[in-house]
């Protein structure tokens, strides 16, 4: 793995356009349940609660269900953990351009990452289904806990809803126009923590790997672009990252040494 971790690193050093793309498993060690694994939210919350139908039907019912999913997934001790960190760290030295995202926890921006296409949306934000108009989520559901329910818009009076993607909704399309563009300039193309089941964010890397980007995986377990990818890390996130950006940085510091 050693020689691996180097030539990845010396790809991404290299890269004119480094594009990063990440999915739950970067987020599990920060304490966030996956929706879809063994102890994930589906095993114990009907996806159907949190459809779009659902939402516009009872929006009061919406939110008190959806307290539980947010517990869990945005307490106060759900932090950034080394994952995060050190792709932030990557984007800080000029390494990585973008960050592809199909998390809602928002963590990646507080590990610092600026860059962030949020596919899916974000959790720590809800927005006004009539008026459009955004507020931080946290505010909102103290308003729920306190009996608001559902919580309404100031402005105009229309129903807050999580700013995230709802079963029987699009995905953002300036989100996702922005992800192809980049995977399709993308000369490195780096996917952490995704099983690459989900469409339409799976096509994402394949895309990035028809149009010439090395391909670089940190993923436990195999996926379905195993066979195409030229570095495909079967480790955890939180391990194999902050060895990649040490990678990252110790070879530039060595090119800039060597220098007259």
């Amino acid at each position: 793995m050693d020689d691996a971790l180097r030539f990845a690193a010396q790809a991404i050093r290299e890269a004119e356009c480094a594009v990063a793309m990440t999915g739950a498993g970067v987020s599990t060690n920060s304490g966030i349940p996956d929706f879809r694994g063994e102890n994930g939210l589906w095993k114990t919350h009907d996806p159907a609660d949190f459809h779009r139908s659902r939402f516009e039907a009872s929006p009061g019912e919406f939110w008190r269900d959806r307290l539980d999913v947010d517990a869990a997934r945005h307490g106060e001790h759900v932090a950034p953990n080394p994952a995060h960190e050190a792709l932030a760290a990557l984007e800080t030295r000029g390494a990585l351009d973008a960050l592809i995202t199909q998390n809602i926890d928002g963590l990646h921006t507080k590990a610092g990452s600026e860059h962030v296409i949020e596919l899916h949306g974000s959790g720590e934000r809800v927005v006004c289904d009539d008026c459009g108009r955004r507020l931080a989520a946290a505010p909102v559901r103290d308003r729920v806990r306190g009996g608001e329910t559902p919580p309404r818009c100031a402005d105009c009076g229309g129903v807050l809803k999580p700013d995230v993607v709802l079963f029987g909704e699009q995905l953002p399309q300036a989100a996702l126009l922005e992800a192809h563009a980049l995977a399709e300039s993308a000369d490195v193309f780096l996917v952490v923590g995704s099983s690459l089941s989900v469409e339409p964010a799976a096509s994402l890397p394949g895309t990035a790997a028809d149009h010439g980007a090395t391909m670089v995986v940190v993923n436990l377990d195999r996926t379905p672009l195993s066979g195409r990818v030229e570095y495909d890390f079967r480790a955890d996130a939180t391990d194999l990252l902050p060895r990649l950006a040490a990678a990252v940085d110790g070879g530039a510091a060595a090119r800039d040494s060597a220098r007259p």
